[in-house]
């Protein structure tokens, strides 16, 4: 059957998820090297409010999830995603026009809002594609927009603040989110039976192995009995701790290198790209061998706990050894971005269609609850304290809880029936 389903989906769609993941990415993380490179002093803005601002994002992110993977779960993704992308496209490019900090609130709130059904609905989207024994693959090609964004990302943004300035930068890198949106919209369709460069026998081939393995799990009524189920409760807090981390670090990565000494916004940005090339490498690794042994668990809490460890390293090294906490740093952010593939390949395993894009948006909210929580926190223990020693520890005690949680949801299969063939231990 392997054989039959068409091999044209790899290339036809993955460029385009990674594409438009890696546009949202870019529009969010931006705001990083805005913080670091004169924004706060051009609109007065204190460390307080850098904080609030640069967590405002996630908060909107939070609110908005499920809903948005409901619309996309009933009615149409390719038509969500193509507004999201004009719309968070347009509120990018407007953070480099304002000169208002109130307004500059609204529009961090409201770009959280827009790209708040994104991730969810290019989950749902990738599971009407790909089978059981891709899903991991296929998520990791999604969710690698995120660090090879970054990796790009930091060094044009580092460039362009020092050639244009930071309202140029914003501009400039929030146009193409509007271009593309319309090569989206040309470009992908909702389900295999709607795809033109599909022959019948490839649709029915991939149909059918996608009813089957749907066959296989326990049915679940609606969203409320999904969202009550143990699965869905521990894995949305393993997610909230796990993302504390990760957006401390993205966030606040840029101005923790550009306080080391003798070092410009451009160094800056070379330096903060290393981290994402390991973690391209662990993404690609974890996800190859999770399809490979069809096991979750064990390619997602090692990971987070070499984080914690690399966080608490940097924290006993101190401000006093840069290279040898950058390091550590490095080793951090790579072991916390290996485990996403296999880490979302999980819910379209345990739940049904019918509740699975929902259940992703809920745990992915409760991802950018933690998010908020992280990047303000960190920003407000890195200026209150006027080192980032506390933040390390933070974000390692963090990674530490997450790593406990993922053992604990995964250690039985979590109402599944005895028949379903799916590894999690």
């Amino acid at each position: 059957m392997e054989k039959v389903i068409a091999k044209s989906r790899w290339y036809r769609l993955l460029p385009i998820a990674f594409i438009t993941y890696s546009l949202a990415y870019l529009d969010r993380a931006n705001f990083g090297f805005g913080a670091a490179s004169g924004m706060a002093k051009d609109l007065d803005i204190t460390p307080g409010m850098s904080s609030l601002l640069g967590s405002l994002f996630f908060l909107g992110y939070f609110f908005f999830q499920v809903p948005g993977a409901v619309y996309a779960e009933k009615k149409s993704a390719k038509f969500l995603i193509f507004w999201s992308l004009i719309l968070w496209g347009g509120l990018a490019m407007a953070t480099g026009i304002i000169s208002n900090v109130n307004l500059l609130i609204i529009i961090r709130f409201m770009l959280g809002v827009v790209e708040s059904a994104v991730m969810p609905s290019m989950l749902l989207f990738l599971s009407r594609w790909f089978t059981k024994a891709e899903r991991s693959q296929a998520n990791t090609f999604l969710i690698l927009g995120n660090p090879a964004t970054i990796l790009w990302m930091s060094v044009l943004s580092g460039y362009l603040v020092q050639a244009v300035g930071w309202r140029w930068m914003f501009i400039l890198e929030g146009l193409p989110a509007i271009i593309w949106a319309f090569f989206w919209w040309r470009l992908v369709d909702n389900t295999p039976e709607d795809a033109k460069w599909l022959t019948s026998s490839e649709k029915e081939a991939l149909v059918n192995q996608l009813q089957r393995e749907q066959q296989a799990i326990k049915p679940v009524k609606n969203y409320a009995e999904a969202f009550k189920s143990r699965i869905v409760i521990l894995l949305s807090l393993q997610y909230a701790l796990w993302s504390i981390g990760v957006y401390g670090f993205v966030m606040w990565l840029p101005s923790i290198l550009n306080a080391a000494p003798n070092m410009t916004i451009v160094k800056t940005g070379w330096l903060s790209s290393i981290p994402y090339v390991l973690a391209i490498i662990g993404m690609l690794s974890a996800s190859y061998l999770s399809d490979k042994t069809q096991n979750r668990k064990s390619f997602v809490w090692p990971f987070l706990l070499v984080g914690a460890i690399a966080f608490y390293g940097s924290y006993l090294i101190g401000a006093d050894h840069f290279w040898i906490s950058f390091i550590l740093l490095i080793i951090a952010g790579g072991a916390m971005y290996a485990p996403y593939g296999p880490f979302f390949a999980i819910i379209p395993e345990l739940l049904p269609k019918n509740v699975a894009g929902g259940a992703m948006a809920l745990i992915n909210s409760f991802g950018a609850l933690g998010s908020f929580i992280g990047s303000y926190i960190v920003g407000y223990l890195n200026g209150s304290t006027g080192g980032f020693g506390s933040s390390y520890l933070f974000m390692a005690g963090s990674l530490l809880l997450s790593a406990v949680i993922t053992l604990i949801a995964l250690n039985k299969p979590a109402s599944i029936p005895a028949d379903v063939p799916i590894t999690i231990n």
